[in-house]
């Protein structure tokens, strides 16, 4: 039985991801700093699937004693965390220079320091159980530099994968380490986190369909993996060499 833990899990694609995999048998250590939402996600699912078990607690990611705790709770309670998936964000911007710096440094904070603190106490417990699937959830947006209140969003996120890479690099020739490391880097997937914007983005895809893509690429442990594939995987190719004046148009 696969146990997953998963950050940011009160709303959005954290919520929708731990619905998906408990409908495909797994249990689930899920945490954020809304208990409510928590526990309401986790009558939801025993409703569904009673045979499951689901474990939930507090954590605000920007604090890095509670992440280990947390995380080492978690461990502590199911014997095992099989996966860990990084998800906890926000997405908090404005433009460099604009009086926004309060904003910039919150999305920081929480989308890659955070994500730092989470990494290290995830692979704590894979290097100890000599083995772990670690899944980054990075951006699309971390293809390229984006302008406005994107702009440190897109950085965070890039910096996510940058990190993820750095350790999939550091278990290249270690076969005693059975650990596995995914960056994921979704296009437009309708959540909580996008619900206030005004003008609805090309190529949007709905919660359930977005996420269904996002557990797919989780269970074939891809490397990398840009979803849905359509049109994000040659879309992304796109964005990585068109000039800025072109992308800018695009997103």
């Amino acid at each position: 039985m696969t146990t997953t833990l998963i950050t940011g899990a009160s709303s959005g694609l954290g919520a929708e991801m731990a619905r998906q995999l408990a409908a495909r048998g797994e249990d689930l250590a899920l945490c954020a700093r809304r208990t409510e939402r928590l526990e309401e996600l986790r009558a939801e699912i025993l409703a569904a699937h009673p045979e499951r078990r689901v474990s939930v607690a507090a954590l605000d990611v920007t604090d890095d004693d509670a992440v280990f705790a947390v995380f080492a709770a978690f461990r502590d309670e199911f014997g095992t965390i099989d996966r860990v998936v990084v998800n906890a964000g926000i997405g908090k911007g404005a433009p460099i220079g604009k009086g926004g710096y309060d904003a910039n440094r919150a999305t920081a904070m929480t989308n890659f320091v955070a994500a730092l603190a989470q990494s290290e106490a995830a692979m704590e417990i894979f290097r100890e159980q000599r083995y772990g699937h670690l899944v980054m959830i990075s951006s699309l947006s971390a293809l390229r530099g984006m302008p406005g209140a994107m702009t440190t969003y897109a950085a965070t996120k890039a910096g996510v994968a940058a990190l993820a890479e750095g350790i999939q690099h550091e278990l290249v020739g270690k076969p005693d380490l059975d650990i596995d490391v995914s960056v994921i880097y979704p296009g437009y997937i309708r959540s909580e986190m996008n619900d206030m914007v005004e003008n609805t983005p090309p190529f949007m895809v709905d919660t359930d369909a977005g996420v269904a893509a996002i557990i797919a690429a989780i269970e074939k442990r891809s490397a990398h993996a840009r979803v849905p594939a359509w049109p994000w995987k040659p879309m992304g190719t796109a964005l990585r060499h068109l000039p800025l004046s072109v992308v800018r148009r695009l997103v």
